[in-house]
């Protein structure tokens, strides 16, 4: 098969694939448009096994209620069902979602009520059948259509997105200053180690950290960057910065949380210049 079949089926199979997707949310038969979708409340937080792995994240006992027959449910996420908990206290709320009947089956989501309309597969779909046309065109007019067509609609986007990052990041590093500082202890170090196909072993790291917020609450939470030599931080007294309205916001090193967003937001308009001036690049030869 020449080049040009193999684009046409990659862009039909994958076009079919989004209209498909997009079909079936228009129609509200998406995962995530039937799965019911209620709020559960903390009740209990283990302590983490020192040594354990990472994708256990803390241990909770929650308790949600089913919003159809009003039976209330007590569950854990030993086993993992969803997304990990790295942040928890008693009472913090945690979104719980399951299939319509089956409040057994369910998984623990960061989004406490709407989870979307399950566009994201249909969308990326979307965005292949677009790859497969661009290569297409590259091929058949030349290479400044692979320019103009991959990095042109990167740098509208990117250009579209700035200033609402550039706030963000301001609130970001205004938020720095309104934190309150309290007294931690590491209380945990969990660790995995995986192997590649190479045979090449990484180690992931991640200290457990407890503190005590100045309204008395509890929290236990995995601290994934901030600590000098995390693998030897078990029992290690350390100071938490928190956000009052949300301990689940906290650093362990303000000035280098300061530090990664400004070098983040450089790293951003530096990537948007590049990509902008390769489209130019890919429109002025075409």
């Amino acid at each position: 098969m020449v080049p040009h079949g193999y684009l046409a089926l990659w862009c039909g199979v994958f076009g079919a694939l989004a209209l498909v997707g997009y079909g079936r949310a228009l129609a509200g038969r998406t995962r995530a448009q039937r799965a019911v979708r209620t709020k559960g409340r903390i009740e209990r937080v283990g302590e983490p096994r020192h040594g354990g792995s990472p994708s256990e994240g803390i241990a909770v006992v929650v308790i949600f209620q089913d919003p159809s027959s009003g039976r209330e449910f007590t569950v854990t996420n030993d086993g993992g069902p969803g997304e990990r908990i790295d942040v928890a206290w008693r009472g913090r709320e945690v979104g719980v979602a399951y299939p319509p009947g089956r409040p057994h089956a369910f998984r623990f989501t960061s989004a406490l009520s709407d989870g979307g309309r399950g566009l994201g597969w249909p969308t990326f779909a979307v965005l292949l059948c677009y790859a497969g046309l661009v290569v297409f065109a590259a091929i058949d007019r030349g290479w400044p259509w692979a320019l103009l067509g991959f990095c042109g609609p990167w740098a509208l986007s990117g250009l579209f997105h700035l200033p609402g990052n550039v706030r963000d990041r301001k609130r970001r590093l205004d938020a720095l200053t309104a934190m309150a500082a309290v007294p931690g202890r590491v209380i945990a170090v969990l660790k995995s180690i995986s192997t590649d196909e190479d045979g090449n072993t990484s180690t992931r790291v991640v200290p457990v950290v407890a503190f005590t917020t100045l309204d008395g609450t509890a929290v236990t939470a995995c601290c994934p960057s901030g600590l000098r030599d995390p693998a030897g931080s078990h029992g290690r007294d350390v100071t938490v910065h928190y956000t009052p309205e949300d301990p689940a916001v906290f650093t362990l090193d303000i000035g280098a949380e300061r530090r990664s967003w400004r070098t983040d937001m450089t790293v951003n308009v530096a990537g948007l210049v590049v990509v902008g001036a390769a489209a130019v690049v890919g429109a002025v030869a075409l």
